[in-house]
């Protein structure tokens, strides 16, 4: 009989919510008109885009004509990196390789990027922004809350160094919405994706800031405010809209919940012996646990889990099958014998404590089996 499955990984992705779904379904089959039209059909698919834009402009702190869409997260932060060049952007070592492989390719146009060192904790300061910001900068880009590790950023600070120098701001809150409060007062521009907070996969936004100067990223028709060609995909952005609004308004209570699953998941698994936690112990994301095992690798470890019913990661979904070690864990200076073994479970409220108690048993037994097979071997 095949084992219930539990499910540790949100931060890859998550299902569709039931709600968001529901207001999905007619614009598949019912309401089906191109926006861009003029009669009945269009006017209907036309006006469930601008409510689901109205929707995220809401729960942000946005305006209306500020919010547009995208294939995706990593659509968004390329089309924000775009912005810069030719010019010099800021970032960090431990983005997302949807900012950071945008700005390697620029770099080959002639873009000057500055890649700024972080902590063992993963934090960059908004001192080392300033001091990094000169009279060729043009942009700054720091995620709000890293996906490998958790570390949530001190965003605010970080923006306000912005302003006062006269350069913009992009963050990367691909992981935050729904998981922290997010606000974009002071912020330029902000990335998200729809799959990672119960909206389908292929839709995200891209939150710009009035009088940014955005410039087309695919060309064609005159959608999105004729910068971003293309029919609408009007049952993913419904999806959205409504899955930002339910994310937003669930937050506060959700996050107390998932907190306490995460803290008891990170106390047992610290019991193992050799095991070291990735990342800030108070100031990550709610469901985000990145512990490394000395001893064992990460691959072994992820099967056994799978064949225990337990689904995990090794760090970014994004960056699965690549031979090299994590650039997050590398750039926080995991020792070599930790950083083979990094198991990443990210919880959401869907989970329980009874699966938290199981998952900190088979990743004990887990390990304990793969060092003695490792000890049996040498």
């Amino acid at each position: 009989m095949e084992k219930k499955l539990i499910y540790a990984d949100y931060a890859a992705t998550s299902p569709v919510e039931e709600r968001v779904l529901k207001e999905m379904l007619p614009y598949f089959t019912e309401s089906f008109g191109n926006p861009s039209g003029v009669h009945r059909a269009s006017r209907t698919a036309a006006k469930a885009v601008a409510e689901a834009r109205r929707k995220i402009a809401a729960a942000i702190g946005a305006d209306y004509s500020e919010i547009y869409f995208t294939s995706g997260g990593t659509e968004a932060d390329n089309w924000a990196v775009n912005v810069a060049k030719g010019k010099e952007i800021v970032t960090t070592a431990i983005e997302h390789k949807a900012v950071l492989n945008s700005c390697k390719a620029l770099e080959k146009s002639g873009t000057a990027v500055t890649y700024l060192p972080v902590d063992s904790d993963g934090f960059v300061t908004a001192g080392q922004v300033a001091a990094a910001i000169d009279s060729d900068t043009a942009l700054v880009s720091v995620m709000q809350a890293n996906n490998e590790i958790g570390t949530v950023m001190p965003i605010d600070e970080i923006a306000e160094v912005c302003r006062a120098k006269g350069v913009l701001f992009h963050t990367d809150a691909v992981q935050a919405i729904g998981n922290l409060p997010v606000n974009v007062s002071g912020i330029d521009m902000l990335s998200c994706s729809g799959h990672k907070i119960g909206a389908p996969k292929g839709v995200g936004f891209l939150y710009v800031r009035k009088g940014t100067p955005l410039e087309s990223f695919i060309h064609g028709g005159n959608q999105e405010f004729g910068l971003r060609a293309g029919t609408e995909n009007v049952p993913a952005i419904v999806g959205l809209g409504e899955a930002v609004k339910l994310a937003c308004e669930g937050m506060k209570d959700n996050a107390e919940y998932v907190t306490r699953l995460r803290d008891k998941l990170i106390d047992g698994l610290l019991e193992i012996p050799d095991a070291r936690l990735n990342g800030s112990r108070e100031k990550r994301l709610c469901g985000n646990v990145n512990v490394s095992f000395a001893d064992v690798e990460s691959e072994a470890v992820l099967l056994m889990l799978d064949a225990a019913g337990i689904c995990a990661s090794g760090g970014s979904a994004c960056t699965t099958g690549e031979n090299e070690p994590s650039h997050v864990l590398t750039a926080i200076g995991v020792e070599n014998e930790f950083i083979n073994g990094t198991v990443r479970f990210t919880l959401s409220h869907k989970n329980t404590e009874d699966e938290v108690n199981y998952i900190i048993g088979q990743t004990t037994e887990i390990v304990q089996r793969l060092r003695k097979i490792r000890m049996a071997n040498c």
